[in-house]
């Protein structure tokens, strides 16, 4: 068109003579998308304007969604390169065509953000319809290489993938699938070059299970089938199986589209909290609280600087926990991430004993709590545990005015002289923020503050052969959140110490078998959550394992985010798994 035109009839008519051009044009010479796409990761025609023939397979142009379809070359017109991919993103808001209409594109070969499309759309005609659909192509390895040659293509995945990740859930409509369900590297490997190695591995072999839409805070939330709630969630460690649709790269992550909703199988099913043993012992339970803070104590003093939003958020919070902690019918509490404001009746502290009930009872350390916004807690059942002797924390080295104390406790059964020390830790965090010299980052896959936590652990070993043993102490167990994998550095000085990981003990953690596990980050887990048994007590020990309650729950699940839950149920009551000791006294 000529610059400065402004007839509205010459521009029609020629608008009109562009139309029935490009239309006789159909079936005539075109670019191969194959040539489009290349055999590297971007396309070797970027920037230049390109005419493609294919078939729409999946169209995006609904609200909410990418705005454009994926076009894929038919079968018989491929170059049979398995290193090529035959389909484009086409970016437009030309409404023409539907899925299984051959379409002829003019426009700009663009790279968007690692995703090869057709943009800057000139002419779009339908040549006809009603055409069969590519093939889908099997989608066996997910190995960014081998996505790259199917990127917008139809594929199909017959054997199940695993969820590995629920964290963009209700964010995006994401779900983060793997062949397996992924163990932290450093939960069996030695810190170091090969560990660093497998993490980056691990974190290579994946791809997200999308919904074709760039929605944020999607409703309903789209997996499972049928939408998330309450009583129709999806845990990491499911399956989904039937899994069809387009590969496409968005984001920096590879997805699939799919053309329709998979299968979704419950293979981490919601399991009840573990039967306490016939033989006589004692329970002790260790739980990050996940931030529990209750305001100023009395319906105020909202939102909290760690904890819950809204006043009606924490009393959420406070029925999740509740029920977390006395379905497993514990006799001793040992807690972290309890908001640091003393011990008074509008405490923290105070109100969680009184919602547990009145049989419970904290230890109370009037000095020495620490100068963090959060501590480390132990609670009883005083109708069944006598505490014996003054309570202790560590406040020097490490812990001298920064960290958490770690706080210690005798205790004996009622009508019994047999006790045992319970010591609660929790060591500093792999966050990064403030970081500097060797508490960086070594590349080593421990993280940040590594040599912050195995200085704390040395620390506290040294700490307990200081505090005074009783002759009728069977034992030392250190219970709580330690921040480390089970083979990183700080739980190698517990190990050298004498003190074992009851829970490893009982249940072995491999890369194929490791089903006891508190945490999990970014598609994987492991354990950041321990009792360690010193040697004198761990024949003493009838049991040790971890109740899967909290970490596989997507955070969708969790109290500031979904709908208000009237009955008390445990799930996703924090991000940490509790872990439970049964001891022998």
């Amino acid at each position: 068109m000529t610059a400065g035109r402004t007839s509205a009839l010459p521009i029609a008519l020629l608008l009109f003579g562009l139309t029935e051009a490009a239309s006789a044009a159909c079936g005539q010479p075109a670019t191969p998308i194959a040539s489009i796409q290349g055999p590297g990761k971007t396309s070797p025609k970027a920037g230049q304007q390109a005419t493609v023939e294919g078939i729409l397979t999946l169209d995006t142009r609904t609200p909410g969604g990418f705005r454009g379809f994926y076009l894929q070359q038919a079968d018989h017109e491929t170059d049979g390169d398995p290193a090529t991919s035959e389909a484009l993103f086409v970016y437009t808001g030309r409404t023409s065509g539907e899925p299984g209409d051959r379409l002829r594109v003019t426009g700009t070969v663009k790279e968007f953000h690692g995703l090869t499309e057709l943009a800057d759309i000139e002419a779009l005609n339908v040549c006809d319809r009603g055409n069969a659909l590519p093939a889908p192509k099997e989608l066996t390895l997910l190995w960014p290489d081998a996505l790259e040659s199917l990127e917008n293509m139809r594929i199909r995945r017959s054997p199940p993938l695993t969820v590995v990740d629920t964290w963009n859930l209700a964010r995006y409509g994401e779900l983060t699938l793997a062949t397996d369900d992924i163990v932290i590297a450093t939960e069996y490997l030695a810190p170091g070059p090969g560990a660093a190695k497998m993490a980056a591995r691990n974190r290579q072999q994946r791809v997200l299970l999308d919904d074709a839409r760039g929605l944020r805070q999607p409703q309903p939330v789209p997996w499972p089938p049928g939408g998330l709630s309450i009583d129709n969630t999806v845990r990491a460690g499911d399956q989904v199986h039937s899994l069809s649709g387009i590969l496409d790269f968005r984001f920096g992550d590879w997805r699939i589209q799919p053309e329709s909703p998979p299968v979704f199988t419950a293979a981490n099913v919601r399991p009840a909290a573990p039967d306490r043993p016939a033989a006589p012992h004692i329970r002790v339970l260790a739980l990050n609280l996940g931030n529990y803070f209750n305001g100023d104590g009395n319906g105020e003093g909202f939102p909290t600087p760690r904890g819950a939003s809204t006043h009606a958020d924490f009393q959420q919070q406070q029925r999740r926990l509740v029920a977390l902690l006395r379905a497993p019918e514990a006799d001793i509490l040992a807690l972290a991430e309890l908001e640091n404001d003393g011990y008074g009746g509008t405490s923290a502290i105070a109100e969680l004993t009184r919602a547990l009930g009145p049989q419970w009872q904290f230890v109370e350390t009037a000095e020495g709590d620490g100068t963090d916004a959060i501590r480390t807690a132990l609670l009883y059942r005083r109708d069944r545990i006598v505490p014996v002797a003054q309570p202790q924390r560590l406040t020097h080295g490490v812990f001298q005015g920064s960290g958490r104390p770690p706080l210690a406790q005798i205790f004996r059964v009622e009508g019994h002289r047999t006790a045992v020390r319970v010591v609660v830790p929790h060591l500093k965090s792999k966050s990064c923020r403030g970081a500097t010299g060797n508490d960086r980052d070594q590349q080593d896959g421990q993280g940040c503050y590594a040599a912050r936590r195995t200085r704390a652990a040395k620390a506290v070993i040294s700490w307990l052969e200081t505090l005074p043993t009783p002759p009728d102490l069977a034992g030392t167990l250190i219970t709580g959140d330690l921040n480390s994998y089970y083979q990183e550095d700080p739980l190698a000085v517990f190990r050298q110490h004498g003190f074992t990981s009851q829970v490893h003990r009982f249940h072995p953690c491999t890369p194929e078998a490791c089903s006891h596990y508190t945490y999990r980050f970014r598609g994987a887990r492991g354990s950041l959550d321990y009792a360690l048994a010193s040697a004198d007590l761990g024949p003493r020990i009838l049991g040790a394992r971890v109740w899967r309650a909290n970490a596989s729950e997507p955070r969708a699940l969790g109290y500031q985010q979904t709908e208000r839950v009237p009955d008390a149920m445990p799930w996703r009551a924090s991000d940490h798994n509790p872990v439970i000791t049964d001891i022998r006294l």
